[in-house]
């Protein structure tokens, strides 16, 4: 069952005035395996980043460097999390995240949709 939904897009040039004016910036929003990509990589990916926490409804106890957008060997993007912020999807009964990113024409999009098994739901007596 669907629990949430979230997209977000990035300006790609406006992204990398903010990270060359903000040095620290790329530390604070990026695991280290991250930092090293190209900028629209690394829009893209704070585009998935803003689109999970749109999905989880809110961003308590998520931690940006504990949300790693890892590919698959086919290159499909996958979220590897860490820390409280894997904790926070498993406390929201989330079992899947599905992730789709594409950057093109100066702008880098994320689209995530999380789903549950139902079991949380139906655990407290109802559906969400």
């Amino acid at each position: 069952m669907i629990v949430g939904i979230g997209i977000d897009l990035v300006d790609i040039p406006r992204f990398e005035r903010s990270l060359e004016r903000t040095p620290r910036l790329a530390e604070r929003l990026f695991s280290p395996g991250e930092r090293s990509l190209p900028t629209r990589s690394l829009a893209a990916r704070y585009a998935a980043k803003e689109a999970l926490i749109k999905a989880l409804g809110g961003s308590d106890g998520v931690h940006w460097t504990e949300i790693e957008v890892t590919p698959e060997p086919s290159g499909r993007p996958w979220f590897t999390l860490t820390g409280s912020t894997a904790a926070v999807v498993a406390a929201r009964g989330i079992t899947t995240l599905h992730l789709s990113l594409s950057h093109d024409a100066g702008l880098a999009t994320a689209y995530v949709v999380a789903e549950s098994d139902g079991s949380a739901a139906e655990t407290e007596g109802g559906t969400r």
